[in-house]
């Protein structure tokens, strides 16, 4: 297949940080481009979710090419869990939800679809990280795992919240609810009953809480829906659909 191409275009849709970091590159994507083919559309760089290889494939050459890199990224294999792992360009798939480097150059990523993704980097710009945080990771303890791959002061990390499914989208049982308050009463205030009994899940404030009580004092985003607006996948919008990619680096030209 031709190897698709990415423009400056792509990234002018893609969103970034709210940090002023100059030694740290760092890109959500969204759906805008011409790599993938329906319900893959329009970019779409995960391997595990029916799309084809050869086209997952060309996505991510497209996108080592445009930001020419000089080392294959972190790919993560992730099972919402807690393990966090330092980013190697060895091209190895690792199985976590969490990845860590402070390595010039070197890329890391993770996918999601309503699940947070998390950036995270030191106010000196010599660490970087991000956190696949869905509610059982967030619940337990993904963000603070991540943290604690810092040698910074949790005081001293800024923190951006992408992407995610927004609260009025997402419905949840009582095991939900129940495994945030079973450890922390006070985050009931994050849960809103709704008319069929269930729990409306407010993901971003979870994270945010979570946050500040590991002492987190930079904490910025969280205002895209990725359920309401077009731009992004969303599983519960539509199951069978591509993944945002989040990637962050630190670059080795600062």
């Amino acid at each position: 297949m031709t190897l698709p191409a990415i423009s400056d275009d792509y990234p002018a849709h893609w969103l970034q940080p709210e940090w002023s970091l100059p030694g740290v590159r760092a890109w959500c994507t969204t759906r805008y481009g011409d790599c993938s083919q329906p319900p893959y559309d329009g970019f779409n760089t995960a391997n595990h979710v029916g799309d084809d290889p050869a086209s997952v494939a060309a996505c991510r050459a497209a996108l080592s090419s445009y930001f020419q890199w000089h080392s294959e990224p972190q790919w993560l294999r992730q099972v919402h869990g807690t393990q966090v792992v330092e980013a190697q360009g060895d091209g190895l798939e690792r199985e976590a939800d969490g990845v860590y480097s402070r390595q010039p150059g070197q890329v890391c990523t993770l996918h999601t679809a309503d699940c947070l993704p998390a950036f995270f980097a030191s106010a000196a710009g010599d660490e970087v990280a991000l956190a696949h945080a869905g509610w059982r990771g967030l619940a337990d303890g993904v963000l603070e795992a991540t943290l604690q791959t810092f040698q910074a002061d949790p005081a001293e990390i800024l923190v951006w919240l992408g992407p995610a499914i927004s609260q009025p989208n997402y419905e949840v049982g009582d095991d939900v609810r129940d495994a945030f308050l079973q450890q922390a009463p006070h985050l009931s205030t994050c849960f809103e009953r709704n008319p069929r009994q269930r729990w409306q899940c407010d993901l971003v404030s979870l994270a945010r809480a979570r946050l500040q009580e590991a002492g987190v004092r930079h904490i910025s985003g969280g205002r895209h829906c990725t359920f309401g607006d077009p731009r992004f996948f969303s599983f519960r919008r539509q199951p069978v659909t591509g993944r945002l990619l989040s990637l962050i680096w630190i670059d080795p030209a600062q």
